[in-house]
């Protein structure tokens, strides 16, 4: 298959609609080496969450968000895609090269490209218009695209047990002064603010059935349900058959994925990472909800946003010039 010669202006725009991917606290713990046939992902320690996520699964997971991202905005852009995945066991920091070849988009490819800018994480209440069916059959397919799992949790124990893990997961989080003092320096963060979370982004006072991680500010009102309307959160799980750095990697490719096709019909999301952040309620996430035969990597909550919401504030994203090495071997 023959390769594509990157230009300056496509690598830029691309590399600047897959920083817009979601990332753990917004961290955006990526950089970007391009040459002129291939992009390269590579992890950045210095933006990992030392405290949070010491083993690495949550940057992992980042990383693999914005490498699907980027593969939409290639196909976009007229470039299909071949990944190698960690194509260097001796650099782990290297986590997947890109080589692209002439693609044509389809009308599809086009949308879930335009998704990149309209999606956000909406934290707040959902309303209890169900979803259908139909739309959650298509998630998990395209979940199993990626190379991953999605579970649909429709049952009301497992729901109430994650809940719970949630729960237990946030006080084992908030005796831990590292991890407290980390969460501090990286939420809170002004509207303006490239990276870390707005605390416009963060519901005030949390009403849902799923309970919201604590951060340093919160300042976005709740939305509104109706008389006798309940929290309608759909819960999933995306896991992996094993948990090494490709499954991790691949599970973010997937959350991307359904991220995308989510917020391509309307639907509001909201990733949860906290109670798999923590090793004992990960265990029980992998025992109770998926029966020890997968790895849980993240969990979804996903839902319509009632009529009457306010529209989610975008949040902060580095510049490409941030996440990119230089550009001086590609034509302008």
């Amino acid at each position: 298959m023959p390769t594509v010669r990157l230009d300056r202006s496509t690598a830029r725009a691309v590399i600047a609609m897959a920083n817009r991917a979601p990332s753990v606290h917004n961290s955006q713990p990526w950089r970007w080496r391009v040459d002129p046939t291939a992009i390269h992902l590579f992890a950045d320690p210095e933006r990992a969450l030392q405290a949070t996520d010491p083993e690495g699964r949550d940057l992992r997971l980042s990383c693999g968000a914005a490498l699907h991202h980027l593969r939409v905005a290639l196909l976009s852009a007229g470039l299909a895609t071949t990944i190698h995945r960690l194509p260097d066991p001796a650099e782990p920091l290297h986590l997947a090269t890109v080589e692209m070849h002439p693609g044509r988009p389809s009308p599809d490819d086009l949308a879930l490209a335009r998704a990149i800018e309209n999606r956000r994480t909406d934290r707040r209440v959902f309303s209890s218009w169900p979803v259908p069916q139909a739309m959650l059959d298509a998630f998990v397919a395209s979940a199993a695209e990626q190379g991953a799992l999605l579970t649909v949790l429709d049952r009301e124990t497992d729901r109430q047990t994650v809940a719970r893990l949630i729960e237990h997961a946030a006080v084992e989080q908030a005796l831990d002064a590292d991890l407290a003092q980390e969460t501090a320096a990286w939420t809170g963060r002004s509207r303006g603010a490239r990276d870390g979370v707005a605390g416009a982004n963060v519901p005030a006072d949390p009403v849902g059935t799923v309970p919201v991680r604590h951060f340093a500010t919160a300042e976005q009102p709740e939305s509104l349900l109706g008389t006798h309307e309940s929290d309608g959160t759909v819960l999933a799980l995306f896991a992996t058959s094993g948990d090494g750095a490709v499954d991790q990697l691949r599970a973010g490719e997937a959350l991307s994925a359904v991220l995308l096709a989510a917020t391509r019909v309307g639907l509001s999301t909201d990733p949860i990472s906290q109670p798999l952040e923590v090793a004992a309620t990960r265990a029980q996430v992998r025992t109770s909800v998926l029966g020890d035969a997968a790895e849980p990597q993240v969990l979804l909550r996903l839902g319509w946003a009632p009529m009457s919401a306010t529209p989610v504030p975008p949040t902060g994203r580095r510049s490409v010039a941030d996440t990119l090495e230089p550009l001086d071997a590609l034509p302008d």
